[in-house]
């Protein structure tokens, strides 16, 4: 069990395993997330309802389908406002707490300047979350019985997929507001792929999956305002064989984000998911790229 004192009875996250891993994908939902513990809301400015305004509603059942196909799938029970694996291990903000933090912290990313570290400070719309300050060891608890073996669990999954296959992709999975927009002319993105600027995956990865989706009529940008996040930069080594994509969907196709509600267009979106997964999988390692570095 992967579990903190706060997720005593529970596991913080599990691997939604296929019974056969037949594409070398894995899926990763790290922010839907949505069991808030007792004494993390006892610690908390804020009620259930304005705590949860960070999650990512509902990815994780968005792409659920995903085991169906073949494809393992890893996922967050614990909320992204408790923590955030799609961050470094120790971007932390000094104006949270009560310890000096210690030199190997990361205090100065844009990330923590806009509270959205490790441990964020707010939730999206700029609400603290805290009643007060909190003390370093709450950090470093998180971090060491949650965060690291989280990201344990994603390497694990990632090195049995290319020992198998020879090649491995990741999937992020996210959500985006609806207050989204796009350019000069203000259009709303129904999806936004990012491979951090072509870096973190191959180009035919990429283009693959924005053709997908728009051939099925959605409107779809690529890396702005989201080029992908930690997990995007730190598991995508292309040249190694390694890609990973994040992927944004946009709430408004799918949840009322006042009521958080499922709006009725969410069992075809969850259909169209489930083709998008389909039909990117049967890429192959040839059209990726040749590797000749082994995967780290």
């Amino acid at each position: 069990m992967h579990a903190s004192p706060d997720f005593i009875d529970i596991e913080a996250f599990e691997v939604c395993e296929p019974d056969f891993h037949a594409v070398p994908f894995v899926m990763n939902s790290p922010h839907s997330g949505r069991i808030y513990p007792k004494r993390f809301l006892e610690m908390s400015n804020l009620d259930v309802d304005a705590i949860r305004r960070s999650e990512d509603y509902f990815v994780d059942e968005l792409f659920s389908d995903a085991v169906q196909i073949g494809i393992p799938m890893l996922k967050a029970h614990f909320p992204r406002a408790y923590l955030d694996v799609n961050r470094e291990p120790y971007e932390l903000d000094p104006r949270m707490f009560s310890d000096k933090l210690p030199p190997y912290t990361n205090r100065n990313s844009m990330r923590v300047a806009a509270g959205l570290g490790t441990i964020p400070r707010i939730v999206c719309e700029g609400l603290n979350i805290y009643k007060s300050r909190i003390g370093l060891e709450e950090a470093l608890m998180r971090v060491d019985r949650i965060y690291k073996p989280y990201h344990a669990e994603l390497r694990a999954l990632l090195s049995r997929t290319y020992g198998h296959f020879g090649h491995a992709v990741l999937i992020d999975c996210h959500s985006m507001p609806a207050s989204v927009h796009l350019g000069a002319e203000g259009a709303r993105p129904d999806f936004i792929i990012g491979d951090r600027f072509g870096t973190s995956a191959s180009q035919i990865l990429s283009e693959t999956a924005v053709n997908i989706l728009r051939d099925m009529g959605y409107l779809v940008a690529t890396n702005k305002p989201y080029a992908g996040g930690f997990i995007t930069e730190h598991y995508g080594r292309p040249g190694r064989g390694l890609h990973a994509l994040q992927i944004e969907i946009n709430r408004s196709l799918y949840v009322n984000e006042m009521t958080m509600e499922k709006r009725p267009g969410f069992d075809a979106l969850r259909d169209d998911l489930t083709k998008f997964m389909a039909q990117l999988s049967v890429i192959d390692a040839a059209q990726l790229g040749d590797f000749s570095i082994a995967a780290e």
